[in-house]
């Protein structure tokens, strides 16, 4: 039996498809963080399928028979991979989903702020006209790039944020040992100091949790904009909402945040120069049937005997 936790797919015809050679069961189950529901679903599950739903070292605990589980995405904030491991649990996920859909989001969201593209639709449908100078805009050619975080969906963005014109490109990934082609590798508080333009694309981590925190967002150029398209922790949303307020910061293009969905009561709501989205960018159609086909297939390699793909917890033989 194959569990889907919270899937809100609608169909699964792709997984079924998929597993169908193996003779597996495929059911959807919503435990609403429910933990008897979660570990009712998933006890004799022979392999589970998960987006947002954490599955913590309690949850790999109840499970009796699982062979694997498989991350209906790319983070891998809310498993906990130690503990799968000491099961000898393997989890994959589908590292290709959505980047050229999130790299596509962060680049309108970047068009968006820069040129104020909400603020003028709401402008003209409200009556004003020919307010640019009310608030002032910049010319992004010429400008400095940042990117934190250079994996398959940073470097998307950067090619396709190339033709604007930015002169240099400034990248920080503690990952990377060598500097990509068009790029500068440098500390993440350079990188906030001299860019323009500062895209996170970085994981979610104890390490990585408001990594863009008072301090960086005061090193900021009062003309920068951020762009987030990863994971609502990686911005300590207090300090931004602060300089968005006292006009530290242009502005922000975000489509993830610390508690989503975010609430009315969400200060950004309120800040200046913000473009939000409801953490979206990881869809078209396309992408969503690419993704449920991808991580069924990784359940079909264990069932075969194999091992996934994207293996993100191995351990050592005999450990």
């Amino acid at each position: 039996m194959v569990v889907v936790l919270e899937g809100g797919f609608g169909s699964y015809d792709r997984e079924r498809d998929v597993l169908r050679p193996f003779g597996a069961s495929l059911v959807e189950r919503a435990c609403r963080g429910d933990r008897d529901l979660l570990n009712g679903a998933i006890r004799t599950a022979d392999a589970v399928l998960v987006r947002e739903c954490p599955l913590d070292r309690a949850a790999f605990e109840a499970m009796e028979r699982c062979r694997v589980v498989v991350r209906y995405g790319v983070a891998l904030d809310t498993i906990d991979l130690a503990a799968a491991a000491e099961r000898r649990i393997p989890v994959a996920h589908v590292p290709e989903f959505g980047v050229d859909e999130v790299s596509n989001h962060a680049l309108g969201l970047l068009l968006a702020v820069a040129r104020r593209i909400t603020a003028r639709d709401r402008d003209v449908r409200s009556g004003r006209w020919n307010v640019a100078r009310a608030e002032p805009m910049h010319r992004l050619a010429g400008g400095t790039l940042g990117l934190i975080g250079y994996g398959r969906i940073g470097a998307a963005f950067h090619r396709k944020a190339a033709p604007l014109g930015f002169a240099r490109t400034l990248v920080h990934d503690p990952a990377l040992a060598e500097a990509p082609e068009g790029t500068e590798l440098v500390p993440l508080g350079r990188l906030c100091l001299e860019s323009d333009v500062i895209s996170l694309h970085a994981s979610l981590g104890a390490e990585s949790r408001h990594l863009i925190n008072r301090a960086m967002i005061g090193l900021m150029k009062p003309t920068a904009i951020l762009l987030n398209t990863a994971r609502g922790g990686l911005i300590d949303e207090a300090a931004l909402v602060e300089a968005l307020i006292e006009r530290r910061l242009f502005g922000a293009g975000l489509d993830v945040f610390e508690r989503e969905p975010p609430g009315a009561d969400n200060l950004l709501m309120q800040a200046p120069g913000v473009v939000m989205t409801d953490h979206t960018a990881w869809y078209s159609e396309q992408s969503v049937a690419d993704l449920q086909r991808s991580a069924a297939e990784e359940i079909a390699r264990v069932f075969g005997g194999g091992k996934p793909l994207n293996w993100v917890n191995p351990w050592q033989d005999g450990a």
